[in-house]
């Protein structure tokens, strides 16, 4: 059965995913910056409130994956932290300055995961070898690994998608970046059983109130009164296409 993993901001955006049907979440904050790990706040609130699967993203910051002392030392207090609360999932990844996989962090990170699924993040899309990285993580025992097939977008990518697809001998290889209900169709005609989009839309802030020439981000171009949050009826009929994929190939 193929699945559907929805890249949510806020509790709130999780909850909308799981009643669309979403099959887990990928939880991170920070959308502007790629995503980065959520605070203690909300990860206890979607532990306690959601029911279907949800991996949080490990990521001290924004930027790469070359990560000093200082920022390792809170990845692996934080990670200690959601394997505590009972996630069944993280989503990490690390590289050194020559863009391999870290192998001695990750082996670190992955013990410290204890029985939590590890997936290997777009880290991978910024590694110097794929297939070299792939056997790497293989051999690490990393579930899955998010990749847009090191291109800007997960349709770019197709051709490495392909090719890890029959490659792997282990981790599932998720397509992510991109994609949506337009192009979904075609990662599952490449073989792929797993998809990751944030299937989001632009939701308006609140305020009736808006302060002129004051803002909170070092983006002037940021509008600051709206939000990304998830599109369930997006989510509905992305995960209808899968389905429906899985009733025909078996």
């Amino acid at each position: 059965m193929a699945k559907l993993e929805i890249c949510c901001y806020s509790v709130e955006c999780a909850l909308t995913a799981e009643k669309a049907g979403a099959d887990r979440i990928e939880l991170c904050a920070a959308p502007s910056e790629g995503g980065l790990t959520p605070s203690w706040g909300m990860l206890k609130q979607t532990i306690d409130r959601l029911r279907i699967p949800v991996h949080p993203i490990l990521r001290p910051r924004s930027g790469d994956f070359c990560y000093t002392a200082s920022e390792f030392a809170v990845m692996k207090n934080d990670i200690a932290k959601i394997r505590d609360l009972g996630f069944p999932g993280v989503v990490t990844g690390i590289l050194d300055e020559d863009g391999h996989v870290d192998l001695p962090r990750m082996k670190m990170l992955c013990k410290l995961a204890g029985d939590m699924a590890v997936t290997f993040h777009r880290a991978f899309d910024m590694c110097a070898n794929p297939m070299l990285a792939l056997q790497q993580l293989t051999d690490l025992g990393v579930s899955r690994i998010l990749t847009s097939g090191q291109q800007l977008s997960a349709e770019l990518g197709l051709p490495l998608l392909k090719e890890l697809q029959e490659a792997s001998r282990g981790p599932v290889i998720m397509a992510g970046a991109g994609v949506r209900l337009a192009n979904i169709q075609k990662f599952l005609d490449i073989g792929l059983q797993e998809v990751h989009s944030s299937a989001s839309k632009t939701k308006p802030s609140t305020m009736r109130y808006r302060k002129v020439g004051v803002a909170m981000s070092s983006d002037s171009e940021a509008d600051e009164f709206s939000h990304t949050c998830v599109d369930g009826d997006t989510v509905e009929a992305m995960k209808g296409v899968l389905d429906l994929h899985s009733m025909v190939v078996h």
